[in-house]
């Protein structure tokens, strides 16, 4: 009898989904921002169907008694945001070096979903993972299946990186627990290694190559900023990784290992926070984007003043790193280069990524431009502009509505009222 209902259950729960989803749905939008034409609309219908955008409309649209009507005349309707840089399983804490011994992947897996549960609640319907030890690809496919609410997420399920380089799993370990992790590790010394590991990183679920061009602030380890990979070894993992339909990223921190990554035709720099001007040309000139993540370096300097945060070895580069990054992104724009939004978030608390349009708007990008940067440029960066990135007919009906309107107060990004994602509603 247990079994019967809890099959009838099962069956209910699957017909109300797919009856849901049959269903139109109207969306009568008070304020519509279409950051692709750069544009503000007043009185529109979006009209979703499934998952999609069927049509947007000027006016409010009736309904037949059978379809769905959500009321947004009084908000401010903008394409979901996308954050292009996060960590799915980082948490952080005083206890963050040592929960690497102590909590099992089960247990990373269930917090993440709390934190993945916070990031669509503050309207990031998309995401980039760029490093873990594979509960990111877990996660990526449990919110594709509906198993767990979040974002959708592209990862790059474990970062590359040299022997004793930012992302070496073993760094801070005592010498009878390094071991010699090697390519199916994520760790690479050779042209040879590193086509291995990219293809490894497709095999395990890989979405996008993330590889660790420098050092790091976060790592236990001492040298923050030096190059850590050849110009011909990041070549063949650009080369590679669009063998198998990849884009890549390139952590860095210091000028000539993001210099190396740019020539070698990575996808993104990551944090970039001591770019030269001769960089940033560079950049434009190979259509590099650039993704600052200003929110992580104000995050991380502020906590190297807390005793205890951080490890001894960590604090120095958190202090001189951390403040830097708002600068870079100020020069960087002002240059030209392409901008990409992404905050680092698990670095920080995740939830709390919108912070990031505050410090970008604060150093003169106007608020459309920082929408834009979250929306059509990120799709644009991964390729997935067809479906991704604006409130258009035949993309995704990811959608966010907040009370005030961020183009004439960039702190209502902060206060996110609606949001839907593929068409279902995950907060109203």
């Amino acid at each position: 009898m247990k079994l019967y209902k809890t099959i009838l259950l099962m069956l209910w729960v699957f017909f109300l989904t797919h009856n849901l989803l049959a269903q139109k749905t109207y969306l009568h939008c008070g304020t519509l921002i279409d950051v692709e034409a750069k544009t503000v609309l007043k009185e529109q219908t979006i009209l979703i169907e499934k998952d999609k955008i069927i049509a947007v409309t000027p006016g409010y649209l009736p309904a037949s008694n059978d379809e769905l009507v959500i009321d947004l005349k009084n908000k401010t309707v903008m394409p979901g945001w996308m954050d292009m840089h996060i960590h799915v399983e980082s948490h952080p804490s005083k206890k963050s070096y040592e929960e690497r011994f102590r909590m099992n992947e089960a247990d990373v897996a269930l917090r993440a979903t709390v934190d993945m549960r916070k990031t669509i609640e503050a309207g990031f319907t998309t995401v980039r993972d760029l490093g873990g030890s594979g509960v990111n690809v877990s996660m990526r496919n449990a919110i594709n299946r509906g198993f767990v609410v979040g974002p959708r997420i592209f990862t790059a399920e474990k970062s590359l990186a040299t022997t004793g380089g930012h992302a070496d799993p073993t760094n801070g370990f005592r010498r009878s627990l390094m071991g010699d992790p090697g390519p199916k590790e994520g760790v690479v010394n050779s042209t040879e290694d590193v086509r291995k590991a990219v293809r490894q990183r497709y095999k395990n679920g890989a979405d996008v190559i993330k590889v660790t061009a420098t050092g790091g602030v976060l790592s236990v380890a001492k040298d923050g900023q030096g190059p850590q990979l050849s110009e011909e070894e990041l070549r063949a993992i650009v080369v590679t990784a669009k063998d198998y339909g990849m884009t890549t990223a390139a952590h860095a921190h210091g000028d000539e290992g993001m210099r190396r990554a740019v020539a070698a035709g990575i996808t993104s720099i990551e944090h970039g926070t001591k770019m030269s001007t001769e960089t940033m040309d560079l950049m434009k000139k190979m259509g590099t984007w650039y993704v600052p993540t200003i929110t992580a370096g104000k995050y991380v300097a502020k906590k190297a003043e807390e005793p205890g945060f951080y490890p001894n070895i960590i604090i120095p580069k958190a202090r001189e790193i951390g403040p830097l990054i708002q600068k870079t992104f100020e020069k960087a724009y002002a240059r030209g280069v392409k901008i990409a939004f992404g905050t680092d978030a698990g670095v920080f608390p995740h939830g709390e990524n919108a912070n990031e349009f505050i410090y970008m708007t604060e150093v003169g990008m106007p608020a459309m431009e920082a929408l834009r940067s979250a929306t059509i440029y990120p799709a644009e960066m991964l390729n997935q502009q067809d479906l991704l990135g604006s409130i258009k007919a035949g993309k995704y009906a990811d959608i966010v509505a907040t009370d005030g309107n961020p183009l004439d107060d960039i702190q209502a990004v902060l206060k996110v009222d609606f949001v839907m994602k593929g068409g279902i509603v995950v907060k109203q």
